[in-house]
């Protein structure tokens, strides 16, 4: 199983040409940002002054005997919703922290990208508490190899309450068929009003939240769930002129799309750590520092990481959220109780990667220059993997190189440099098997519904979609929506090169027999693998 938090091997000199050349990077690391004072607190418009209280976006659920029941339901707009009665099961024990044990801190070396905020992320702990921990300022500069503590001891542990199964966290089977527009359509709410520019495209706030879900491979009702607890925009249309409507107060996080990347991202962040990379801690935006319980799901891991770190998040307002009063009610007034959607397992221990040829056609050389890093952003496991095709130029540059399906299925996206397809041929993606192609041009791009066979043509690499500073394609795997390292227990696998993580994102090998290809953002003999 591979280890997304480890403490980092010594630095390669591969590392230094990764560093120095600009050749074909997914998305990094966030930069580090100022969180400059706006005057505005989660759920507080700006005209209302800070030292007043938030306007709730919902009515308080305490007191109520019983799940409330979904709005929709209650106005007789749809069907009945699924229902559930009784108690999820306690998890079988996960690890946990070592609760005011003897060992504070753990020591992480810096590799070559990395951030504080980075860093950060993978323990579970805030900038300010490394910043303090390792007595640094926001201005001092990291260099490769440097040794940073990170906390890694919890004063005590969070409730066992589950909140969601894990197969609502994940954009899987129990979300088939889910329409974000079509659910948001009969309130009315600000969600419906709300539009702006993604990527050189106006998208209306439905279809923003779609993309995100997507991107991430994140539940669309969770997303909805987690707006409407912070917002209220799905129901109501309070709070519209606060650009932060999830709480994340950043001066770089305002609008709808940047909010639910941050949320996303958070979300994943939680759920595979805890599930891949031991993650056993985390912390509230305030400093309180809690180890997961042991009982709990990775599904509810992952949202109470969320819900601890949005900028007025403090231990009093976390508990709220996560009792059973708080985004637990949110959830179930819109959708019903979250455990009545359960599919379990998501996935099995049997599990199987199917054949998979190399993304370009045979006779070609391309090069292999990421290796085993997040499928959407760091949060989303390791599975995705990175290649260039042959070149004489760096940069974002035009190529009329093809990339090129891995194996038969059916074109269920294309678009905003993405091309999904689904392997099982169901024609939806969270089902079954699914590779996600990123970073391919618009010109050519092939068109969504359309069956693929194996080395079909499915559009040309370049910077489009997210961010890139290279023309390459990325490409990640997916199972019932899950994203499945490729380092993990099933390594990708394509053409017979098996990839292995080198415990650093970004960095990894390709092997096949003897032959061994290490990832670099170079054109070079080393990382040179070509389809036969």
């Amino acid at each position: 199983m591979k280890n997304m938090y480890p403490t980092r091997p010594a630095f390669s000199p591969l590392l230094l040409l990764l560093v120095a050349l600009a050749l074909a990077g997914c998305e990094r690391p966030d930069p580090e940002v100022t969180v400059v004072p706006l005057g505005v607190t989660p759920g507080n418009p700006p005209g209302n002054p800070p030292g007043n209280p938030p306007t709730p976006p919902l009515t308080p659920f305490a007191g109520l005997l019983g799940p409330p029941t979904p709005v929709l339901e209650q106005a007789g707009l749809v069907g009945s919703l699924p229902t559930y009665a009784g108690t999820p099961t306690p998890d079988p024990p996960h690890a946990v922290a070592d609760v005011g044990g003897a060992e504070p801190f753990l020591v992480h070396h810096v590799a070559a990208g990395e951030t504080l905020g980075f860093i950060a992320r993978l323990y579970g702990s805030t900038l300010a508490e490394l910043l303090s921990l390792n007595t640094m300022s926001e201005s001092d500069i990291l260099f490769v190899g440097q040794e940073i503590r990170v906390p890694q001891q919890s004063t005590q542990v969070a409730p066992s309450f589950k909140l969601i199964p894990d197969s609502e966290l994940v954009y899987g089977p129990a979300a088939k068929g889910f329409s974000v527009r079509d659910f948001a359509a009969p309130f009315n709410g600000h969600l419906l009003a709300y539009g702006e520019e993604v990527e050189g495209q106006y998208l209306a706030g439905p279809e923003i939240v779609q993309l995100v879900a997507h991107r991430y491979s994140v539940n669309p009702r969770l997303l909805l769930a987690i707006l409407e607890h912070r917002a209220g925009w799905v129901t109501q249309s309070a709070n519209t002129d606060n650009p932060f409507p999830l709480g994340y107060a950043e001066a770089s996080k305002p609008g709808l799309y940047t909010q639910l990347n941050w949320a996303a991202n958070e979300l994943n962040w939680g759920y595979y750590g805890r599930a891949e990379a031991n993650l056993t801690t985390f912390s509230i935006s305030d400093g309180t520092r809690l180890a997961f319980a042991a009982d709990v799901n990775h599904g509810t891991a992952g949202a109470q990481r969320l819900l601890a770190v949005h900028s007025g998040a403090t231990h009093q307002s976390w508990l709220q959220d996560v009792g059973p009063d708080g985004f637990f009610a949110t959830y179930s007034r819109l959708f019903s109780n979250p455990f009545a959607y359960t599919i379990d397992p998501i996935s099995s221990d049997s599990l199987a990667q199917p054949p998979l040829q190399l993304p370009w056609a045979s006779g070609e050389t391309w090069y292999f220059t990421g290796g085993p890093h997040g499928g959407w952003a760091s949060g989303a496991a390791w599975a995705a993997l990175d290649f260039v095709p042959a070149s004489e130029h760096l940069g974002c540059v035009q190529s009329d190189a093809w990339v090129r399906a891995m194996a038969d299925g059916v074109v269920t996206r294309s678009d905003f440099g993405a091309v999904v397809v689904d392997l099982d041929g169901d024609g939806y993606a969270g089902t079954g098997w699914a590779i996600t192609y990123m970073h391919l041009e618009a010109r050519d791009r092939i068109a969504a519904g359309t069956p693929v066979q194996t080395g079909d043509p499915l559009g040309h690499p370049s910077c489009e979609g997210g961010f890139s500073n290279g023309t390459h394609v990325h490409i990640a795997r997916t199972y019932n929506g899950r994203w499945v390292s490729a380092d993990g227990l099933i390594p990708f696998v394509m053409g017979g090169w098996v990839s292995q993580g080198l415990g650093r994102e970004y960095d990894g090998l390709l092997v096949r027999g003897n032959v061994v290809k290490e990832a670099c953002q170079c054109r070079e003999d080393i990382n040179a693998v070509t389809s036969e």
